[in-house]
């Protein structure tokens, strides 16, 4: 299937944004210029430190590339985040206050004070739209709820394509509402942030599958799909292109890559027989996000209350000052359910061998198909 966004890849793979560090702009040229399209997370960054990795990634590669950009929360926690969904009642400033008291302890180990939970919502959303329209690029997604119909609008007159993520059928009928030229089919296996239009606490522990969710937007929109969630291998990725996608976005294979900004103990950590398993929590951001199961996880994970991005500046500081410690136990340690699979190559070789593993998957597809 042509589209304005396959057009944009050689390869049918898109390397995830991942904020806080992993999507430098060495990993995403790397993997466009293989190939495959190359990602930079602005989340968590200001429009200005996004402008500045955004001519850093131009100056290394002249093939096509996205930025990712986080919607701003409501301000009532549970609401959803674009045009569907209706407002739950907030979580009391108390879940919060009970929260800060329980990482006392982690302060003090870390010898580090805990972060402002009021530190703001927005992410600088609005900078970042204006330089993305002053300068535009590529591609853009949207994680955490569905842009405005007329940002889509406005990107795709200077020329961008836009993506946003969906983790149910009826997020990425919402999806197509607004005009998206495609929508990321994001199942529960994908390692960070579920990029859930509304959090809503008591979907907590559900999602839906990533075969059987792309099968079922396949079936709801009319627009490109592409999936993601614990996808390793190039095999995986025919999986979901013979389910109906066009792509396939892969982050935690790339998490291991050379290029990648991930923290070193977190490239180790896919592969260590020491974490066994991935869980979704709320310990590190207060929004569910899929992580390998270390003690800071166990330990906060079942007291941490639904109140992003409070708790996301809450333990930024902890975060930071187990990094510098080399205490993996405190660290976010982001991944999807095919961890193990991680092999540590440089991105461009890792689209090298993702597409002809697919390549072998589709022969082998083909011949059966012709029995």
């Amino acid at each position: 299937m042509s589209s304005v966004l396959t057009d944009l890849f050689r390869h049918p793979i898109v390397q995830a944004p991942m904020a806080g560090g992993v999507s430098v702009p060495q990993l995403a040229a790397a993997v466009s210029e293989a190939g495959g399209l190359g990602f930079l997370a602005a989340g968590y960054k200001t429009a200005d430190g996004m402008y500045q990795e955004i001519k850093q990634l131009r100056g290394l590669t002249s093939r096509p590339f996205g930025v990712n950009l986080f919607l701003p929360q409501p301000e009532t926690p549970g609401a959803s985040t674009g045009s569907t969904g209706a407002a739950d009642a907030a979580p009391s400033n108390a879940a919060v206050d009970v929260y800060s008291h329980q990482l006392a302890g982690e302060a003090s180990w870390y010898e580090t004070a805990l972060g402002d939970p009021d530190s703001g919502r927005d992410d600088g959303y609005d900078a970042k739209l204006a330089v993305l329209l002053d300068n535009p690029v590529p591609a853009v997604s949207f994680h955490f709820g569905v842009p405005a119909r007329e940002v889509v609008d406005a990107l795709r007159r200077v020329g961008t394509v836009t993506l946003v993520t969906a983790t149910t059928p009826e997020e990425a009928r919402a999806v197509e509402r607004a005009g998206a030229d495609a929508v990321i089919a994001q199942g529960v296996e994908a390692g960070g942030h579920q990029g859930t239009h509304r959090d809503a606490p008591e979907a907590d522990g559900g999602g839906i599958g990533l075969l059987s969710l792309v099968a079922q937007v396949r079936d709801s929109v009319g627009i490109p799909v592409v999936a993601a969630g614990g996808i390793m291998r190039g095999s995986q990725i025919a999986a979901v292109c013979a389910a109906g996608a066009c792509a396939a976005q892969l982050g935690t294979a790339f998490v291991a890559a050379h290029e990648s900004g991930a923290h070193a103990l977190h490239k180790q950590a896919l592969t260590n027989p020491l974490y066994v398993r991935t869980e979704l929590t709320r310990a590190f951001t207060g929004r569910p996000a899929r992580a390998l199961v270390n003690r800071f996880l166990r330990e906060h994970g079942p007291y941490a209350p639904a109140a992003y991005p409070e708790v996301h500046h809450l333990t930024a500081p902890l975060r930071k000052a187990a990094a510098k410690a080399g205490d993996a136990q405190g660290l976010a340690l982001w991944a999807g359910q095919g961890h193990r699979m991680a092999r540590e190559l440089p991105a461009g070789q890792l689209v090298e061998v993702l597409a002809a593993e697919l390549a072998t998957a589709r022969t082998a597809l083909s011949a059966g198909g012709a029995r």
